[in-house]
């Protein structure tokens, strides 16, 4: 017996040998984003060169398949991509993601999967997701993706070499950057491929070599082009290739091998938590870490804490400790803040459906079937629901029963804010550039107003509007802020500021004199609500460094508290702007910030972590 499996070890070992030693000729595809100017064209091309060359065994995809994410673009990508004669192997980037009107659904149902697991030659190729999905913010390897990492890397036998394929660069780019590299230096990982650069890069991450490969558009040229890759001898080799043209010299050559990371005694910097040492009066009271991301928020009653997640799940957790109540699951992720009122929790799902579900025990009440997925987030008015789907509608439901309202079914876009109600009429923008005021008893439209941009990315989209004093106020991505007369949605004041570059976040403050704006260059300002102008009358003592988390800010009492892009909330005295403690959850992006007492509040990070903090 023992003469027995001796043999065979050796024949695995022998076969592994060979299979390490067998050539491997394959496609680096990258940065394709069909739905621009010439994203489908340029795919057609690619693909058409790729069949007829016979030494071409399979081809890697590493993200940013469409320009916005959009259901047409991804059917239009698959279309295109199965017209390939050889395998080919798929996962999203952040333009596949973050704008995505399924909620990220729907590269996953088209193509199968949003990682890929595959041995060839006797390497092993690992790809995951990249994020950011739904929530602008710096890429993000989802929660989940990291949970499918470590069950995949046990598959891997022995000391089998890995190239790991990702869309971002494996550094700071990436939040998370360091959960992966962590996770793969603990086997023999010898390559990492990443597109997003749009251009030819070597690169090197901790040790690890690494290539960025060049995008498929053809930008200023005439036509675009691709890598061929080249795997002999323990080196890679790449060269580009122009379809139906000329295939260029090698631009690269990198040997292959096994860096023994297990046994390495460099460290490479890690995030520090340091900065909770400095405010010692800010404790965890709890934390709870979910398996996928949360890239929505909390809602709080009755001593519990509601939520939802990218598994597709609506949570109810015990305040007092942290614990899961009860979990409801619905059939796609879910990006909606739940609201609660009467007992009803109410979510919706990019499964197509708005679900209300008892807040006792997560039991189904009602849930309502629309034609898309719902991303925005329910506003519960008196005994009402309303919400915005990526179908075109906008909703009013009946709080208990579900039963339709009224149905405005005139959006241009897909909405995934939360609705404002000011003065018996709903404001809420959505990513088509425009904006929405509508009759709150009727449903009717009482105006409707545009940015001007074709850029569907400028859109007022993600923002939660805010409204005083007769004035709507929003921001969007195109670095504007906007101050909307709420009667007849003419512009009072629509200004782009260098010193003040705005984003997604701001919030009303508690006696509504000013919005608070959190810049780009990571400071906080207080605009005027009422002057003619965009005028600052405030500015908080903090320096965050560059800001693009899009999550509200909000104030209690006499504390404004302000999310970031790197899992820290800084808490600011309302009158003197003064710092008064800072507290790092995690290194992700902060989705939610929800006061629940007079010194509690909770913080909701996209890694899937929800941590109650008591200062």
């Amino acid at each position: 017996m023992k003469k027995l499996l001796l043999s065979l070890l050796i024949l695995f070992s022998l076969s592994q040998l060979f299979a390490q030693n067998t050539p491997l000729t394959f496609v680096h595809l990258t940065d394709t984003h069909v739905g621009s100017g010439t994203g489908a064209e340029d795919l057609r091309r690619t693909v058409t060169d790729i069949n007829q060359n016979d030494s071409i065994q399979f081809v890697v995809i590493s993200g940013d398949i469409t320009e916005f994410g959009a259901d047409a673009e991804i059917q239009l990508a698959k279309q295109i991509l199965d017209s390939l004669n050889k395998p080919w192997y798929i996962i999203p980037g952040n333009h596949d993601g973050n704008w995505s009107e399924s909620g990220a659904n729907t590269f996953k149902k088209v193509f199968g999967n949003e990682t890929f697991n595959f041995q060839k030659g006797g390497y092993y190729f690992i790809g995951t997701n990249c994020g950011p999905n739904m929530r602008m913010g710096p890429g993000q390897i989802p929660r989940e993706n990291i949970v499918w990492l470590d069950s995949a890397l046990q598959t891997i036998p022995g000391n089998a070499p890995i190239i790991f394929v990702n869309h971002y660069p494996q550094d700071s780019s990436l939040n998370n950057w360091f959960e992966a590299i962590d996770r793969l230096k603990k086997k023999n990982i010898q390559l990492i491929l990443c597109g997003h650069g749009h251009a030819n890069h070597k690169l090197n991450f901790e040790g690890i070599p690494a290539v960025m490969g060049r995008s498929n558009l053809r930008a200023k040229d005439e036509v675009g082009g691709y890598n061929i890759v080249n795997i002999s001898n323990n080196q890679v080799s790449y060269q580009v290739r122009i379809p139906a043209v000329q295939t260029k010299p090698v631009w690269l050559t990198l040997p292959l091998e096994d860096h023994d990371f297990a046994n390495a005694t460099v460290n490479y910097p890690r995030p520090s938590y340091a900065v909770n040492d400095s405010f010692p009066q800010v404790k965890e009271k709890w934390n709870y870490q979910d398996n996928s991301d949360i890239g929505s928020g909390t809602a709080y009653y009755d001593d519990l804490v509601f939520t939802t997640n990218t598994n597709g799940e609506i949570l109810a957790i015990k305040k007092k400790n942290g614990k899961v109540k009860w979990k409801f699951k619905t059939g796609g992720k879910i990006y909606s803040i739940p609201a609660v009122k009467d007992g009803l929790v109410i979510s919706g799902s990019s499964d197509d459906y708005i679900y209300a579900l008892s807040a006792k025990n997560g039991k189904l009440a009602w849930k309502y079937k629309t034609e898309k997925a719902v991303l925005g987030n329910p506003v519960i008015h008196q005994n009402a629901v309303y919400i915005g789907g990526s179908d075109g509608h906008f909703r009013k439901l009946d709080l208990h029963k579900g039963i339709l309202l009224w149905d405005f079914a005139n959006v241009k876009g897909f909405v995934v804010t939360k609705p404002l109600i000011y003065n018996n009429r709903i404001l809420f923008g959505c990513w088509n550039n425009d904006f929405y005021c509508l009759d709150i008893a009727t449903g009717n439209l009482i105006w409707k107003w545009n940015n001007g941009s074709s850029n569907r990315m400028f859109s007022p989209a993600a923002c939660f509007p805010v409204a005083t004093h007769n004035r709507i106020f929003i921001v969007a991505p195109d670095r504007y802020m906007t101050a909307l007369d709420a009667a007849t949605g003419d512009v009072i004041w629509r200004k782009q500021i260098p010193e003040i570059k705005v984003r997604e976040s701001m919030g009303l403050s508690k006696d509504s004199s000013m919005v608070f704006v959190k810049t780009m260059q990571g400071f906080v300002e207080g605009i005027s609500t009422t002057a003619n102008d965009m005028t600052s009358i405030w500015k908080a003592d903090v320096s965050l460094g560059y800001e693009i988390c899009p999550t509200a800010i909000v104030q209690k009492n006499n504390t404004v508290f302000v999310p970031t892009q790197s899992g820290v909330t800084v808490a600011l005295d309302r009158v003197s702007g003064k710092v008064l403690w800072k507290h790092k959850t995690s290194n992700c992006l902060i989705t939610n910030l929800l006061p629940v007492g007079n010194k509690e509040i909770l913080v909701t990070t996209m890694d899937g972590k929800i941590s109650l903090l008591q200062f």
